[in-house]
């Protein structure tokens, strides 16, 4: 008679929805007491992607990032941490993530299964003229850094999407991973040729495409502390059969996560230590990594978020730019900010019941302050009765 082996079993771990969210929140950097000697940078390389955009209401997202973090921390020095000129060791890169992001820069090698695919793939609508790309190479190598302006001009009319060809051409380059973005000058990028802007040590596409896989996903579960395949593979846009190809070798384990219904894998760091310590009460940019995928935002706080910036105005529930506020580890309300002078006004306010309206207050109150507003309106609450409470609260900590 003979009889078989016991088979070797992955270590499986079951968490608590309540043990997620704090898990999720500690790894974001939103639990526990923050690193602020490590400053801008250490948030940019523990996030592994800050997501840039256009809109800027209170700020652009990428300084609500760290804001959200540490604090009113000046804006200028946020600024210099990501993309400093003066700086001969760069610390961070532009290029497509989640979106268009600040990557720290000694992630560069691990693109390099992105701008492969970029070579290889057949191009976009823009057409691109004869010569034109050797010609804004040439110019870089000569002249650079530039802006597309002063490569030759960013556009030929005034419609956003009509790129000139010196445009087109830079950003394939870009893509390519031949030019690196090296700061933000007015919102318009600052081009410059890789060779130059990444340091010789990291400059090389020799990865091959699982080992970047293999990287990014870890990296994604270690900024996330446990999600979803379908979480992981938002984080730095994957695709799932990518995800699923390497994930058995990222480091990461396997959990069962209370009410999720789905399989999901945590950061094995995130697992030794129970998440404790001080929350943050917050105002967060749509943009944040710790809400920018709704499912995942629905499945960890039970709270429904839109963009709306981009939704006809009639149709807006909530407003242009609607900021959830974090306070206690939970999403308690929103705030669709503006700023008129010296006054920071709250257009909209959306409260989660009574006991949220300190954390609103002290949410709008430290933003004010950051944006070097000395008032704070409201100009409408969505529950009337706690229209004058919320006042209240703001008017007693402002005098």
């Amino acid at each position: 008679m003979t009889s078989s082996l016991p088979q070797p079993t992955t270590p499986h771990t079951e968490l608590s929805a309540d043990e997620a969210r704090r898990i999720a929140l500690r790894a974001q950097g939103f639990l526990g007491a923050p690193d602020r000697k490590a400053g801008v940078r250490g948030i940019l390389r523990h996030l592994g992607a800050v997501q840039l955009d256009t809109i800027s209401v209170l700020a652009r997202s990428h300084e609500l990032i760290p804001y959200a973090r540490l604090g009113a921390i000046p804006r200028k020095k946020i600024e210099d941490a990501y993309w400093n000129p003066a700086s001969t060791s760069p610390h961070a890169f532009e290029y497509w993530s989640h979106a268009a992001c600040i990557l720290p820069v000694e992630e560069w090698p691990h693109f390099a299964f992105r701008r492969r695919a970029y070579r290889s793939r057949p191009h976009w609508n823009h057409d691109l003229p004869p010569d034109v790309y050797e010609q804004v190479i040439k110019q870089l190598r000569t002249q650079g850094p530039l802006t597309a302006t002063e490569l030759g001009g960013a556009k030929r009319t005034s419609d956003w999407w009509d790129w000139s060809g010196t445009k087109v051409a830079v950003e394939r380059a870009l893509m390519y991973g031949e030019v690196v973005c090296v700061e933000r000058r007015g919102w318009k990028r600052v081009y410059d040729l890789a060779e130059r802007a990444i340091p010789d040590a990291l400059l090389h596409d020799e990865l091959d495409d699982a080992e970047c896989l293999r990287r990014l996903v870890r990296l994604a579960g270690q900024s996330l502390g446990v999600g979803t395949r379908t979480d992981i593979a938002d984080y730095h846009r994957l695709k799932a059969e990518q995800v699923d190809a390497v994930i058995a070798d990222s480091g990461l384990v396997p959990v069962t996560v209370e009410g999720w219904g789905k399989s999901a894998w945590a950061d094995p760091a995130a697992l030794e230590t129970p998440a404790r310590g001080r929350h943050r009460t917050t105002l967060l940019s749509p943009f944040d990594s710790l809400i920018w995928e709704r499912a995942r935002t629905e499945r960890i706080f039970g709270f429904t978020h839109r963009l709306e910036a981009y939704v006809p105005k009639p149709k807006r529930v909530h407003g242009y730019f609607a900021m959830p506020v974090l306070a206690g580890g939970h999403l308690v309300g929103r705030v669709d900010p503006a700023r008129e002078g010296n006054t920071l006004v709250a257009r909209q306010v959306t409260l989660n019941g009574p006991k949220a309206v300190p954390a609103v207050a002290q949410a709008l109150l430290e933003a004010a302050g950051w944006v070097n507003c000395t008032n704070v309106r409201v100009e409408r609450v969505d529950a009337p009765g706690l229209r004058a409470p919320l006042e209240g609260e703001l008017t007693r900590a402002l005098t």
